[in-house]
């Protein structure tokens, strides 16, 4: 945890910044590089009859960490995604109740 579900954006592409990208925001979130997952999705895009290269999208699934930290967090991302070559990226952001998830049976409430 965090999950960054990464849409648009070659395996390959993903592969070259994904260390440097996961260090910045264990940093920024104060824990292991080895809390991240990187799912990269491919998809065919397809619009108005054609096939299409899709859109960048970041979508996040973690614990709530406060607006700064979030706001940190999409801008780290943004840079890396743009430091590829692509212009324009969408980050968005899904929080998880800790109450609501579960490691083995055990809530992390009640850690």
């Amino acid at each position: 945890m965090p999950l960054l579900i990464i849409r648009g954006v070659s395996v390959d592409q993903v592969k070259t910044i994904s260390s440097s990208l996961v260090q910045e925001l264990a940093n920024l979130c104060v824990c292991g590089t080895d809390n991240f997952t990187l799912e990269v999705v491919q998809s065919i895009y397809v619009f108005d009859g054609d096939e299409v290269q899709g859109y960048p999208l970041i979508e996040v699934k973690w614990f709530e960490r406060g607006q700064e930290i979030q706001d940190q967090f999409a801008g780290i991302i943004t840079k890396y995604i743009q430091s590829l070559g692509i212009p324009e990226v969408e980050v968005a952001f899904s929080t998880y109740l800790e109450s609501a998830y579960y490691l083995n049976g055990k809530s992390f409430a009640s850690s």
